[in-house]
């Protein structure tokens, strides 16, 4: 079924967050922020910083059907969900920049971003480790009784370690509300995927865990958002745990400062061909949505993220006594 206009403006809407995030903080990581009017200097993100610049499709088109009851998992390319789940893009780019009004007090950075006040459970620097907190909360879920699911997502990468045959199988056994989003981009760091993948990939091996997928263009918002619709709807029906692999392509090097020369020119450029926003905006301006309505969106975002920026970059450091907490008690460290 074709998407609304305004649905379709919905989904843009939060994809071009996600862009505009992606660059400003992009910029920022290099130190070629400006802050009125005057250059910030040295980079101001703290940190390692992976971007998930032309991956916004998946984030819009599956959190577009979730709850804030609904409990999420990422990765450490995980700015897009985070937004798409919710998430302040100021206090986010506060903890990107190690500020103390940040998520984490300024001292988790890119990687360890949460709010659970939208049911994001928190990115995650290791790979595949945000399978199993989402099973373990999909499991608390169905054993409290309450009417939600879990999801989470990982990249192509992840399907080789253990946490996703295990999250696979749990899920399966216990009939959990558990959508599992592999966002397949084709990279594992610096080494191409289907170099060390054996088998027909991430929904091959979630059918042998008795877990229905899908296959989609993960490039291609509205099919994103559809299949997702009707996966999210058998999962709050009861049907157990779906798996939803998304075929995409990272744009960005690993990190924000790789220059990525270890992927073939001709592989990015026609990847970039394929960029899901200005597709967007092609079928919106097809439908007779004016031109200057489709901009409006990309530069509310823009500027919204250039506010953010500029809070960012005043913002107060952590205080020092801030270091002593959020951390586990082990008490003198010896051994019982």
């Amino acid at each position: 079924m074709s998407l609304s206009d305004d649905t379709l403006l919905s989904l843009y809407r939060t994809m071009c967050r996600i862009r505009a995030f992606e660059d400003a903080a992009e910029e920022a990581s290099r130190g070629g922020v400006a802050v009125l009017g005057q250059a910030i200097g040295n980079a101001a993100v703290r940190g390692p910083l992976h971007l998930s610049t032309g991956q916004e499709a998946v984030a819009a088109g599956v959190c577009a059907h979730l709850r804030p009851a609904d409990c999420l998992t990422s990765t450490h390319r995980g700015h897009g969900h985070t937004l798409a789940k919710g998430a302040d893009p100021t206090r986010m780019m506060l903890e990107l920049f190690g500020k103390a009004g940040g998520y984490c007090g300024g001292k988790g950075g890119s990687m360890h971003i949460a709010d659970f006040s939208v049911g994001m459970l928190g990115a995650n620097g290791v790979v595949a480790a945000g399978i199993p907190i989402a099973v373990g909360a999909a499991q608390s879920l169905k054993l409290r009784g309450v009417d939600a699911i879990a999801v989470s997502f990982f990249g192509d990468g992840a399907i080789n370690r253990g946490p996703f045959a295990e999250g696979l199988n749990w899920a399966a056994a216990f009939r959990l509300p558990m959508l599992f989003v592999c966002e397949d981009n084709q990279w594992s760091a610096t080494t191409k995927t289907s170099t060390i993948s054996a088998g027909d990939g991430a929904a091959a091996r979630a059918a042998a865990s008795g877990v229905p997928s899908v296959t989609i263009d993960g490039m291609d918002v509205e099919a994103v958002h559809a299949t997702a619709q009707r996966l999210v709807a058998e999962i709050r029906a009861g049907s157990g745990p779906r798996l939803l692999h998304a075929k995409t392509y990272r744009f960005k090097g690993h990190v924000s400062v790789d220059p990525a020369a270890y992927r073939d020119p001709a592989e990015v450029a026609a990847a970039l061909k394929g960029d899901p926003l200005p597709a967007v905006q092609a079928k919106l301006a097809a439908r007779g949505v004016p031109a200057a309505r489709i901009d409006a969106v990309m530069a509310e975002a823009r500027a919204e993220l250039a506010r953010s920026i500029e809070t960012a970059a005043a913002a107060p450091w952590p205080e020092p006594e801030a270091a002593y907490t959020d951390i586990q008690d082990v008490g003198a460290g010896v051994w019982r």
